[in-house]
Formats: structure tokens, C-alpha cells, sequence
């Protein structure tokens, strides 16, 4: 099932505390990134953050659970009212997260 836009875009302006946040969607579901480093999914209208042990001590409740079949473990987030919590979250995980490669430009084809 996939996801309902207004539910990302409200996961989106929670999470905004902790930078730049935005969505791309992905296989019918939604990646979402923290000033460009990707961090989280929501996938069948349910929060996953990547799991990482910056997050854990902040977590309320820890269920760690696949975001799709044949998935590894997320942290899935069932609080996302919480706009500080997120926030809280947001910056930890992504302090944790390896920043992204830079992507290289491809190379024009001449004919």
C-alpha cells in the first residue's frame, strides 16, 4: 500500500526542527533526507528511522522492525506529534550517518 502524501508531508514539517527536510518518493513509498543525507522512510503510512546508537537512548519505545519485506530493521516511530522529539531524533541519526558521496557528473557523449 503506499503512502498518503499529506501524512509525509506532515512527518516533513515535525521533522523540519532539525534542518532541511524533504521526500522523494520511492517505490510507491517516500525516502526521506535531513540536509541531503537520507535518514528515514515511510512506507505504508508508518515512520522508520534508520537505526543507529545516537538514536536509541532518545527512543520512547524501541521497535525495530523491517520498513518492507525482505528490508533490514528500522526504528519504527509510532510518535510523530511530538515536533521536539522528532527534531531530538532527526539530529542524532544523521549525526551518526555517513554524509553522502558526492555524485559525479556524467560524462557527454560525442558523436
Amino acid at each position: 500500500m503506499a503512502s498518503n502524501p499529506d501524512l509525509v508531508q506532515y512527518i516533513i514539517d515535525q521533522c523540519s526542527g532539525a534542518g532541511e527536510v524533504t521526500a522523494r518518493k520511492m517505490f510507491g513509498d517516500y525516502g526521506v533526507y535531513c540536509n541531503g543525507i537520507f535518514f528515514a522512510l515511510v512506507s505504508d503510512n508508518r515512520f522508520y528511522i534508520k537505526p543507529t546508537e545516537a538514536a536509541r537512548p532518545l527512543l520512547r519505545t524501541e521497535v525495530p522492525e523491517p520498513p518492507y519485506e525482505g528490508a533490514k530493521p528500522y526504528f519504527y516511530i509510532e510518535e510523530i506529534d511530538d515536533r521536539d522529539y522528532l527534531a531530538a531524533l532527526v539530529k542524532a541519526t544523521c549525526a551518526a550517518l555517513p554524509l553522502p558521496k558526492p555524485r559525479k557528473k556524467a560524462a557527454k557523449k560525442t558523436l
